[in-house]
């Protein structure tokens, strides 16, 4: 029964934890100006993330250590150094996004401007992250954010017109939409199901929860129930967005107006339940990708790491923890728009992938590292599929986002 409890548990927290900032702007905007027609990219995107994140907790519960650890190892300083530089800068600039996430959310419950939560926001991260214990927090965020699942009930209370939809759901661009526009948009869905710290974060948090060959059955049940049930959450979003703004050509640019098909389907009782699941939803965001620069860091260079051991003994964790809080916190107080940083880093993260995946997948296919638990030729074979795919996608990113100056 304990187990039962913690399998269940783990998906749930995984169905809250998946939706963050970069899942609601982009499901938001893509359903309101493409209405269902990215909705595949988003069941791209939740196999992709299924498929790393399985190999990821499969690493860690074998090896014992988590990928990052392994990364500098197994390609090398110079190549390791590269993929934390672009992984570093990237979790930066999301952590941003979700400290701003949070923050708007603040300011739609209580009035006051969002700049003013912005300092408080990140200082309760990291009074949260070196005080908190890991599973304690990683629950509570994550189960806070079922809240969110009031999207799937207001679409279904908004009754939308289901022949329509399922006619959107036709893989190209509505007619006043250009094309280079709707791969664009594309890629900064996928940017958004796959981002890199959902790993790095999930293999670290595998040894902080340390795992063994004999928690094979959690980490996939989290992976592999918990994530498509945060992709049908996405969908949910991008249907609400579709079935209230697509018809009157309503765009949408602020958190106010991504939440308010919620409110016009369920009132203000759903407005509040919202509320809470996106300040859970980008909060315990904030603290996963604040987390993960901590690790990857730390990881990298050798360092004492994680919440399983005391604060004194990992003192260059926690001060890489605090220090990209300060940093990420001052990156909002400048007032550039938090959505906007959210779409960039959504880009950014597409065109970072492959430095990602790559060493995901080849540390998963080492027998010196997995033994017998190296992947299988179907993995392999998906794996491969995906990674052409994610080169194909950082070779586009930059220059789509040029030319359509950022889905202009």
């Amino acid at each position: 029964m304990k187990k039962l409890f913690a399998v269940t548990l783990g998906i749930l927290t995984a169905f809250g934890g998946f939706v963050d900032i970069g899942d609601l702007v982009a499901n938001a905007l893509v359903g309101a100006r493409f209405g269902m027609s990215l909705a595949w990219v988003v069941v791209v995107g939740v196999i992709g993330i299924c498929l790393y994140a399985e190999m990821s907790g499969r690493i860690a519960a074998v090896s014992r250590r988590p990928v990052f650890d392994l990364v500098r190892e197994r390609l090398g300083p110079r190549a390791g150094l590269v993929n934390l530089g672009a992984s570093f800068l990237i979790n930066l600039l999301t952590m941003a996004a979700e400290i701003g996430g949070a923050s708007l959310a603040l300011e739609l419950a209580t009035g006051v401007n969002y700049l003013l939560w912005v300092p408080a926001v990140a200082f309760v991260a990291w009074l949260v992250m070196w005080r908190v214990k890991f599973q304690t927090m990683e629950r509570v965020f994550g189960l806070a954010g079922l809240a969110l699942v009031v999207f799937a009930v207001a679409f279904w209370k908004l009754g939308p017109d289901w022949g329509e939809l399922a006619h959107q759901l036709v893989p190209k661009p509505p007619p006043d939409e250009g094309t280079p526009t709707y791969w664009y948009y594309a890629i900064a869905l996928l940017g958004g199901a796959m981002t890199p710290y959902e790993v790095f974060f999930f293999s670290s948090g595998g040894v902080e929860e340390r795992w063994t060959s004999k928690d094979m059955v959690t980490q996939r049940a989290n992976v592999f129930v918990g994530f498509p049930l945060g992709g049908f959450l996405s969908l949910m979003i991008a249907g609400c967005a579709a079935t209230v703004f697509l018809p009157v050509h309503a765009e949408v640019e602020s958190l106010d107006q991504m939440i308010l098909p919620v409110g016009l389907g369920l009132g203000r009782v759903g407005l509040v339940l919202v509320i809470i699941g996106v300040f859970a939803a980008t909060f315990g965001a904030t603290l996963e990708t604040a987390l993960s620069s901590g690790y990857t860091l730390s990881q990298y260079f050798g360092w004492q790491w994680g919440k399983y051991v005391r604060p004194e003994r990992a003192a260059r964790f926690h001060v890489v923890v605090l220090v990209v809080s300060i940093v990420a916190a001052a990156i909002i107080l400048t007032t550039i728009d938090p959505i906007m940083v959210t779409e960039y880093s959504l880009v950014f993260s597409a065109a970072a992938l492959p430095l990602t995946y790559l060493p995901v997948l080849m540390i998963a296919n080492d027998p010196d590292y997995m033994g017998d638990h190296v992947n299988g030729r179907f993995t392999n074979f998906l794996g491969s599929a995906y990674m052409v795919l994610l080169i194909v996608v950082a070779v586009a990113a930059i220059p789509l986002m040029i030319a359509t100056k950022a889905g202009q």
